[in-house]
């Protein structure tokens, strides 16, 4: 399922409520969330420079987004050196036109490919289905997804919203038509489960003539791809096949091999709980007898110098897809990752979503509401992503609308509907916040009459007051305390 088909999907808020009747769904996300999270603070706790080495990691993607320009045609001059052919993709459409005519030069009409949100992003997988080619999923957690005939609901784990029962039950029924059927009374532990994919994935691996991937990171210095990973899966499909295509997001670029060591120890702790991935491949173009013969890098845009020009939500950018927002989440604990409407789910994808997309359907402009604001997720993002900051910022595009870059024009939004009451509360605010006078006077009022606080609010208010207490009104504004217990001091001074 691609983003255009999500893009039709009701807000965030109904699609929350439906999951939330879910017992199953949220049980399943509360156990694997937490088990994730107690293990990533477990191994980021053995690091004793972890903080700096965050800083550093931001400091290295925020360097690197403000000289994007730079480094893209370094990195496109590293790949030709190297004997790889760089295209450049400007949205969906193009990428897939691009990657779907590679494949057909090749002659073949099916692809292996490597876990990869990118390609997700773009809908490849339909696009490659309508011009008669068949893609695999290889990873096991996307395997599940598509024999399901599912969404992915998480960036590290896709199939966290299910169990080994249903997934046992997706084997039995999808497998056979999609290659290798499931053995004879598949059991649902996780032994049998993994081999069964295991046996089902081999004679592809063994016959695929292309591979398709993404790259969790791409080194300019060197034109070098790096994907990391846990299972395997993806080492087999980067060096076995005659042919490998690479589609990458354009923020993915790393200055130097220096700087790549920073991630290598962020990007593991951070979302597997791993001191390093079990499987770091790297690959520099063609190599005469060892790996690919040809080899395209596929640069994708879709967005990503639109969300550049916000200079608070190009932080966004830096996300290096740990997931780590997503297991700290209470939102996304008990709404699961579907509700969001995209492959970017939970607190990134509220804020990276928006952005690529724009702000115009109902789904996306709900998005920036999906937070409690909370913190926690800024509080273990490994390059220092302030999401609250970057979610405040869009509703405030969604609120008031404004100057904003859509396919790299600068444009003024229209304000989304069903946000006047907000917009109006929002002016008033700002209106009495620069009227001191006027702000002073409402406070001495508030006090005086605190004794008449409502337990809850009306109309809009009802909502956030159901699960939450109104502060009590002190019984003397913080300025009139201040005048009175210190004024005189700061006078005499």
């Amino acid at each position: 399922m691609n983003e255009t088909t999500f893009v039709g999907m009701p807000a965030f808020p109904e699609a929350a409520s439906e999951a939330l009747d879910d017992g199953t769904l949220r049980g399943n996300l509360r156990h694997a969330t937490h088990t994730i999270r107690a293990k990533r603070a477990a191994a980021v706790a053995e690091v004793s420079d972890w903080a700096e080495l965050r800083e550093a990691g931001s400091r290295i993607k925020e360097h690197t987004l403000r000289h994007l320009d730079r480094y893209l045609e370094q990195l496109e001059a590293s790949v030709t050196a190297a004997g790889g052919t760089v295209h450049w993709a400007a949205d969906a459409a193009e990428a897939n036109r691009i990657v779907t005519q590679l494949v057909r030069e090749t002659g073949e009409s099916e692809v292996v490919k490597v876990k990869s949100m990118a390609t997700q992003e773009i809908g490849l997988n339909e696009a490659l289905e309508a011009a008669g080619i068949r893609a695999y999923e290889t990873d096991l957690a996307e395997l599940i997804v598509q024999l399901g005939e599912d969404r992915p609901s998480h960036i590290l784990v896709p199939a966290i919203h299910r169990n080994r029962a249903e997934i046992r039950d997706i084997f039995r029924t999808a497998m056979a038509g999609w290659g290798r059927p499931a053995p004879e009374g598949l059991s649902d532990s996780p032994a049998e489960l993994a081999e069964a994919a295991r046996l089902h994935l081999r004679e592809k691996f063994l016959r695929a003539k292309v591979g398709v991937s993404g790259a969790n990171f791409m080194v300019a210095e060197t034109g070098t791809m790096v994907v990391v990973e846990s299972e395997g899966n993806g080492r087999m499909c980067l060096t076995l096949p005659e042919t490998l295509i690479s589609v990458v997001g354009i923020e993915k670029v790393v200055p130097t091999w220096r700087d790549l060591e920073v991630f290598l120890q962020t990007l593991p702790r951070s979302s597997t709980a791993e001191r390093m991935n079990p499987y770091t491949s790297m690959w520099t173009g063609t190599t005469d007898g060892d790996g690919p013969s040809a080899f395209h890098l596929v640069l994708l845009d879709n967005g990503r110098t639109d969300t550049l020009a916000d200079e608070v939500g190009r932080q966004a950018l830096r996300c290096i897809r740990c997931s780590a927002c997503l297991n700290v989440c209470p939102v996304y604990e008990r709404a699961g990752g579907h509700a969001y409407g995209s492959v970017y789910p939970g607190p990134i994808g509220a804020i990276l979503s928006p952005q690529l997309r724009g702000t115009a359907s109902e789904i996306d402009a709900s998005l920036p509401y999906a937070s409690s604001l909370c913190g926690a997720c800024y509080e273990v993002c490994p390059v220092a992503i302030d999401i609250p900051e970057v979610l405040v910022r869009l509703r405030e595009r969604v609120v008031e609308g404004g100057p904003a870059v859509r396919e790299g024009n600068r444009v003024v939004l229209r304000p989304a509907k069903g946000h006047a009451a907000e917009r109006a509360a929002m002016r008033a605010a700002r209106w009495t916040f620069t009227h001191p006078d006027v702000l002073r006077t409402g406070q001495r009022l508030a006090s005086r009459g605190r004794r008449l606080r409502p337990r809850t609010l009306p109309g809009p208010g009802a909502a956030w007051t159901r699960t939450r207490d109104l502060p009590e009104v002190p019984a003397e504004p913080f300025r009139d305390w201040w005048e009175r217990t210190r004024g005189g001091e700061e006078e005499t001074k």
